[in-house]
C-alpha cells in the first residue's frame, strides 16, 4: 500500500441518513434472556421493599438489578467474572454520585461530575468491550443519583442496598449454567454455521465478512468457556465445518463442497436442547483443534490482571478511537446539562443521559441514534401520560408497571432502539414516583425538553470533535493484514513448516481481515475524513482470502482446483 496513495485523498463529508433509521428489524435471538433476567432481578428487591413500605429506596436497588442486563452472550465462566466487574463498577459510580450529592447542592458542580462520570464510564466500557447495553445504564443510574436528595449518613446504607441487589443479579445471570452450561457456546456455534451457510449460498464481500466474524466469535466463545467438555469438543468440530465452508468460498469460484442446507440444519440442532449434531470430522480437524488447545493454554497462562490492564492501556493508546469518544461524551454531556439547566429544568440528568446515549462508533451512527432516541422518548412521554393514573392507584400497581416496562424495553430494543426507548422513558419516570408523586405535567415537559436538548447538543459535540484517527486505524489495519498475509505465505512456501505455526498464522490473518472491515465500516461513517483507500482494501481482502483458501488446502480442510491453487 502506498502511503501517498492513501494520503492524497481529500476530506469528505458524508450524508446523514433519514430513511430507514426508524425501520424495525427482526428481534435478537435471545432477546427474552436479558428481559426475563432484569425482571426477576428487579422483582425480588422491589417486592421486598414494598412489603416493608420502603419503596423510596427502589432507586438504589435498581442500580444493582440493572446489572442483570449484561453478559448474556458470554460463556458462563466469562459471564460470572464480567458481571462481578459490572456490579463493582456500578457501585463505585453510585458511590461517587451519592457522596457528591450529599456534599453539595450546586447544579453546576453536579452536572460537571455527571459529565466526568459519563466519560469515564464510556471509556471503560469501550476499552473492555463489555458489550450491550454498554455505558448508558451506568450513566442513567449515576446521573439520577446525583440529583437525589442525600445525607452523608445515608450513603453507606444505600450503597449496601445496591451491592446486595447486584449480588442477586449475579445469581440470576449465572444461574442458567446449572441447566445448560454450554448454552452460549452452542448459540455462537449456531450463528457461525448460519453465517457460513449464507456465505455459501451467496458468496460476496459482505457475507464473507459476516461469516468470518461469526466464526471468529464462535472460537472466542469456546476459548472463553474454559476447559473443553465433550459437548464443547463437538462444537469445535462444527466450527471447523463452518470454517471449511468459508474457506471454500474464499477461493476463486468456490470449491462447491459445502452444503448450505446441511450447515443450516446443523445450526438448528445446535440451538435446540437436544444433543449437539456429530457429523464426521472435517479434514484437518485434528490440526485445528491442536491449535485451539495451544491457544487455550496460552490464554490460561496469560490470564489475570496483567492481560486486563494491557487491553485497557491499548484502548487508550494514541490511534485508538476510545479517547475521542470519551472527549465527545465529556463535552456533550456537560453542555447538555448546562443548557437544560439554563432553560429551567431543575434536575437535568436526563439531558446528560440522552447525550451519552447518542455517541456511537462514528458520526453517521450517532446521527441515527439521536433520531431514534428523540422519537422514542417523545412517544414514551405520551405513554407515561397514559399510564401514570394507573400507576398511582396503589404502590403495588407502580411496582408492576415498572416491571412491565423493564421487560418491554429489553423485548423491543433489539427491533429498533427507538422502540425500546418508548418503554425506557415511562420506566425511568415511574422510578421517580417511588420517591414521591410529582406533577405529571412537569415530569413530561422536563423530560421532553431534556430529550431535545441532550440529542441536539450531543450531536453538535460529535460534529465539533471529529474522530480524525478513524482513517489512521484503516491504514494500520491494512498494514497488519499485509504482514499477516506475508507471514502465512512464508509458511506456505516452506514444506517443513510447523503445522501449529501455520494454524496460528491463519488465525492471525482471519482476525486482521475482520478488523480491516470493521475499521473501514467505522471510518466510512465519520465526517472530515479523507476518502478511504477502497481499492487497496478490496485488494487486501481478496488477497487475504485467497491466502486463507491456500492455507486451508495445505491443512487439508478443502481441495482447490489446480488453477486456483496458487497464492
Amino acid at each position: 500500500m502506498s502511503d501517498t496513495a492513501v494520503r492524497s485523498r481529500k476530506s469528505s463529508v458524508h450524508k446523514l441518513p433519514v430513511t430507514g433509521t426508524l425501520r424495525l428489524k427482526s428481534p435478537a435471538e435471545i432477546w427474552f434472556k436479558p428481559a426475563l433476567s432484569v425482571v426477576v432481578a428487579s422483582a425480588v428487591p422491589n417486592l421486598l421493599l414494598y412489603s416493608i413500605d420502603r419503596l423510596d429506596l427502589v432507586m438504589y436497588t435498581m442500580a444493582g438489578s440493572l446489572c442483570a442486563l449484561y453478559g448474556h452472550n458470554l460463556p458462563y465462566a466469562r459471564r460470572a467474572r464480567t458481571v462481578v466487574g459490572v456490579v463493582l463498577g456500578m457501585v463505585a459510580g453510585l458511590a461517587v454520585a451519592l457522596f457528591t450529592a450529599s456534599a453539595t447542592d450546586s447544579t453546576a458542580v453536579l452536572i460537571a461530575v455527571g459529565a466526568v462520570l459519563a466519560a469515564a464510564q464510556r471509556t471503560l466500557c469501550d476499552a473492555t468491550r463489555i458489550g450491550p447495553p454498554g455505558n448508558v445504564i451506568f450513566t442513567f443510574i449515576t446521573s439520577a443519583a446525583l440529583f437525589a436528595p442525600q445525607e452523608p449518613g445515608q450513603v453507606p446504607g444505600h450503597l449496601a442496598l445496591a451491592l446486595a441487589a447486584g449480588a442477586f443479579s449475579w445469581l440470576v445471570t449465572v444461574g442458567p449454567a446449572l441447566g445448560r452450561r454450554e448454552g452460549p457456546e452452542r448459540r455462537a456455534t449456531a450463528r457461525a454455521l448460519d453465517a457460513a451457510a449464507a456465505c455459501v449460498a451467496d458468496p460476496g464481500p459482505r457475507t464473507r465478512h459476516a461469516a468470518a466474524a461469526a466464526v471468529q466469535a464462535a472460537w472466542q466463545s469456546l476459548l472463553a468457556a474454559g476447559r473443553p467438555t465433550p459437548v464443547r469438543r463437538e462444537l469445535e468440530r462444527l466450527v471447523v465445518h463452518a470454517e471449511r465452508a468459508l474457506a471454500g468460498t474464499s477461493s476463486d469460484g468456490g470449491v462447491g463442497s459445502a452444503d448450505a442446507g446441511q450447515l443450516t440444519a446443523w445450526a438448528a440442532r445446535t440451538r435446540a436442547r437436544g444433543p449437539v449434531p456429530g457429523p464426521p470430522p472435517a479434514p484437518g480437524t485434528v490440526e485445528q483443534l491442536f491449535g485451539i488447545d495451544a491457544e487455550r493454554s496460552g490464554q490460561r497462562a496469560r490470564r489475570g490482571r496483567r492481560e486486563a490492564r494491557y487491553r485497557i492501556l491499548r484502548a487508550l493508546a494514541p490511534g485508538s478511537p476510545v479517547p475521542t469518544t470519551a472527549l465527545r461524551t465529556l463535552i456533550g454531556c456537560a453542555l447538555a446539562g448546562y443548557v437544560s439547566s439554563a432553560l429551567g429544568v431543575g434536575h437535568p440528568y436526563w439531558a446528560i443521559v440522552t447525550a451519552a446515549s447518542v455517541y456511537q462508533p462514528n458520526l453517521t451512527l450517532s446521527w441515527s441514534r439521536a433520531l431514534q432516541r428523540t422519537f422514542g422518548n417523545l412517544v414514551g412521554v405520551v405513554v407515561f401520560a397514559a399510564v401514570i393514573p394507573v400507576a398511582r392507584l396503589d404502590p403495588l400497581a407502580l411496582v408492576l408497571c415498572v416491571l412491565f416496562f423493564n421487560f418491554a424495553a429489553e423485548a423491543l430494543i433489539t427491533r429498533n432502539y427507538w422502540l425500546g426507548s418508548v418503554a425506557v422513558t415511562p420506566m425511568a419516570l415511574l422510578i421517580v414516583e417511588f420517591a414521591g408523586a410529582q406533577p405529571a405535567g412537569v415530569l413530561i415537559s422536563d423530560r421532553a425538553l431534556d430529550t431535545l436538548v441532550g440529542a441536539a447538543v450531543g450531536l453538535l459535540a460529535a460534529i465539533a470533535v471529529p474522530n480524525r484517527r478513524a482513517g489512521g486505524r484503516v491504514e494500520r489495519a491494512l498494514a497488519a493484514t499485509g504482514e499477516a498475509r506475508s507471514r502465512a505465505e512464508q509458511l506456505l512456501a516452506d514444506p517443513s513448516a510447523d503445522p501449529l505455526a501455520l494454524e496460528t498464522a491463519r488465525r492471525r490473518l482471519t482476525w486482521t481481515l475482520v478488523e480491516l472491515r470493521d475499521a473501514s465500516d467505522i471510518a466510512a461513517g465519520e465526517w472530515w475524513q479523507r476518502a478511504l483507500p477502497e481499492e487497496d482494501m478490496l485488494a487486501a481482502e481478496q488477497a487475504g482470502h485467497r491466502t486463507l483458501a491456500a492455507t486451508a488446502q495445505r491443512q487439508g480442510l478443502i481441495t482447490l482446483p489446480p488453477a486456483n491453487g496458487a497464492v
